[in-house]
């Protein structure tokens, strides 16, 4: 059910009906519900048809002519709630614009997926930012909505209180979700691989640290993990690598600087071998020592936090193939880590782009683009990652090969299962 009172056609249809699904914050105080335009639930959550979304926001902007008109209280919760908004596209909508990526993908001579947290949501990982993302979260816990209702004054959480609440997101964010160790390749992932496989696909360039993109089977040298991996160590002295079965950070080691810096005190016992990082403020080593024959260096761990520089090496690898790029797939990211994001703008032109995630980005608008000729040269999906590979592989393989690639998902979850330590 659309959730806008006034909706001429309540019922949301999800093969037919463009979708838009917001959070606001709920205030402590009574309000009376009565007289607001929206029936919130109870734990501020609302879906609606995006026609009626847009007539919502035009409404609460412009001084324009409504049928209806918001209170200062029901606009205030409008407000908070826009900044959540996720979008889902008709499920007819989704499968047209499948067939047109996979022409675009065909037709592509080195096609880049830059890859972000939205593709591994249905594995379990938390996603940043939408209704149900971390950032978000952490965002409305600064807020305190039951004296914006009584003052109605804007509130931006400092940039102080901002940058603590983004350092420790990440941590959070893990703790909310299941064990590293247990997550297995979605969709996606296998979809992205099995198109490098088949030679569609020339590179990934991802932002996430969970190890799926290389658990699916993706080489290492085929991809750029920007902001590293939680399954790989490295020497810091001669800098040998290793690729574990097992989460590889030492959390305790972080945690005792962390409670230092913030409360000047901490029970935590410093691990001998933890020392604190002169960017991160956090700890590196992971406690193990390198085995190469008379080295015995420190093992860190390659995760990039806040403040740490991007491995050199990595971004370069991610810049080269973006310069070579003439389809990008961006995929369940927002595009709004820098300096990650800012190797999108490098691709070959005419830039193409498909970008499929839930959020509105600031590279929409190039999807539509046209050639000389008015043809469309990218795509723009709203919806989940999983639901249009699932749509998008029907065009890339054959009705018999893809039957059989999807039947063997089993056996290939046995592959990843023999991988990873069990937690």
């Amino acid at each position: 059910m659309c959730d806008l009172k006034y909706c001429k056609s309540s019922t949301l249809d999800e093969v037919e009906s463009d979708i838009v699904e917001v959070k606001t914050v709920w205030p402590k105080r009574r309000v009376k519900t009565s007289e607001f335009h929206i029936n919130w639930a109870a734990n501020g959550e609302a879906r609606f048809h995006e026609n009626c979304w847009t007539q919502i926001i035009s409404s609460i902007k412009r001084n324009i002519r409504s049928a209806f008109k918001f209170s200062a209280q029901e606009k205030t919760l409008v407000k908070e709630a826009e900044k959540t908004a996720e979008f889902r596209n008709a499920h007819k909508k989704i499968i047209e614009e499948a067939k047109h990526v996979s022409d675009l993908i065909k037709s592509s001579e080195h096609c880049v997926a830059f890859t972000g947290a939205g593709i591994s949501t249905s594995a379990g990982i938390g996603d940043y930012r939408g209704k149900s993302g971390k950032w978000t979260e952490m965002d409305q816990n600064e807020i305190d909505v039951d004296h914006l209702l009584s003052d109605r004054i804007e509130h931006t959480p400092s940039k102080k209180a901002k940058l603590q609440t983004e350092e420790k997101v990440m941590e959070e964010a893990e703790e909310d979700g299941v064990p590293y160790e247990a997550l297995r390749p979605t969709y996606t992932h296998e979809a992205l691989h099995k198109l490098m496989t088949d030679r569609y696909l020339k590179y990934i360039i991802s932002q996430n640290g969970d190890g799926l993109h290389g658990l699916s089977g993706v080489q290492s040298d085929k991809i750029s993990e920007l902001h590293g991996n939680v399954f790989l160590e490295i020497c810091e002295k001669c800098k040998r690598q290793y690729n574990r079965s097992f989460y590889v950070m030492d959390d305790v080691g972080s945690q005792y600087f962390e409670e230092l810096d913030d409360n000047g005190k901490t029970d935590i016992k410093k691990p001998k071998y933890a020392v604190k990082c002169k960017k991160c403020g956090l700890s590196h080593r992971t406690g193990r020592k390198c085995e190469s024959k008379g080295c015995s260096g420190y093992l860190q761990d390659s995760i990039i936090n806040f403040r740490d520089l991007l491995d050199d090496h990595i971004f370069k690898q991610a810049e080269v193939n973006s310069e070579k790029c003439d389809l990008m797939l961006c995929l369940g990211t927002t595009l709004t880590v820098t300096p990650a994001s800012d190797l999108v703008e490098k691709i070959k032109k005419p830039q193409r782009y498909v970008i499929c995630n839930r959020q509105l980005t600031d590279k929409d608008s190039a999807c539509s683009s046209t050639d000389k000729d008015g043809n469309i040269q990218g795509s723009r999906i709203f919806g989940d990652c999983d639901t249009f590979f699932k749509e998008l592989m029907k065009n890339i393989l054959d009705a018999e090969e893809l039957k059989k690639w999807e039947s063997e998902r089993s056996d290939r979850m046995k592959v990843y299962d023999s991988q990873r330590t069990q937690a």
